[in-house]
């Protein structure tokens, strides 16, 4: 990652999102030569120097206080998400450690593991921030059974099937809504992380090979994922929206347990049945070819 080059783009970004009206700054003239803000503009409101601000934009947030981060937001009508991936950005351009890195955890602990696997009426599983789905409960893996292909590479990863599989699309039938939450979530999480060398391979990945990931990643949208709705169409129960819930492990940084769920009697929850079921009967096929293999000579 660059980080400089994410500053720059991501303030520029954010400043033209913002007239003037909104801003409540007076807009003289007609021919203004930008779709928002002024970077004089954005340093009135934020009550810095316009040299300063400027230095700011082209990625020097090394040494920016929090008092000065925390004007930019309020100046630039940041929301929790893009405030907190501002700091984030801070915190990456003062970083010393700016060599390529790889994460790496220990295993999910078996009683959280427990505690997933208790969840028996709701699909749930345990991602990463760069969405490699790290473990599931028996009705979340039956959920994203497409994702878990015998030829799928591993860890499974929810970005690279929706970008670059060719039932992308038809699994994530509410596309553009999807589309832009991944990428937000993967920009976020970039900025946490801008070192993270698997981080940075998925990324170049779908860049190159997904004109729709660059699109969207060029935008440099960022979001909080906690809770909503998701839409998915599967080749067993067809066409169904989830309410979900995304909670972050706090014994386990940077890894999140989200888990779906559906009104009583209605046909999402009907549709949560028929996939237990199914799940059941594939349980039951799995076991079964496997007892044969082993009784054959």
């Amino acid at each position: 990652m660059d980080t400089k080059s994410d500053i720059r783009e991501f303030l520029a970004s954010r400043r033209a999102k913002i007239t003037p009206q909104q801003a409540g700054l007076p807009a003289y003239g007609s021919n203004r030569r930008v779709p928002g803000l002024r970077r004089e503009e954005v340093a009135l409101l934020a009550g810095v120097s316009i040299d300063y601000y400027a230095r700011l934009e082209r990625g020097h947030l090394a040494g920016a206080s929090d008092e000065v981060l925390d004007a930019l937001a309020v100046a630039l009508q940041l929301d929790e998400a893009e405030r907190a991936h501002l700091h984030d950005l801070a915190r990456a351009a003062g970083s010393r450690a700016a060599r390529r890195t790889k994460r790496t955890r220990g295993p999910i602990p078996a009683s959280v593991l427990r505690v997933l696997e208790s969840m028996s009426d709701s699909p749930a599983f345990i991602r990463n921030g760069r969405l490699d789905i790290l473990a599931t409960n028996r009705l979340g893996r039956a959920l994203y059974a497409p994702l878990f292909a015998d030829d799928a590479p591993r860890p499974v990863n929810i970005a690279r099937y929706q970008f670059l599989h060719p039932g992308g699309r038809d699994f994530f039938p509410d596309w553009d809504v999807s589309l832009n939450t991944t990428v937000s979530l993967l920009r976020t999480e970039a900025g946490r992380t801008p070192h993270d060398s698997d981080l940075t391979g998925l990324i170049g990945e779908l860049v190159t090979r997904s004109e729709e990931f660059r699109t969207a990643w060029a935008k440099h949208n960022v979001r909080l994922h906690h809770t909503g709705r998701k839409v998915f169409r599967h080749p067993e129960i067809g066409e169904v929206a989830l309410d979900f819930d995304a909670m972050e492990l706090p014994a386990q940084p940077g890894l999140t347990l989200t888990a779906y769920s559906a009104e009583p009697h209605t046909p999402a929850h009907d549709a949560l049945r028929l996939l237990a079921a199914w799940a059941a009967t594939e349980d039951t096929l799995t076991v079964t070819t496997t007892r044969t293999e082993e009784q054959q000579p």
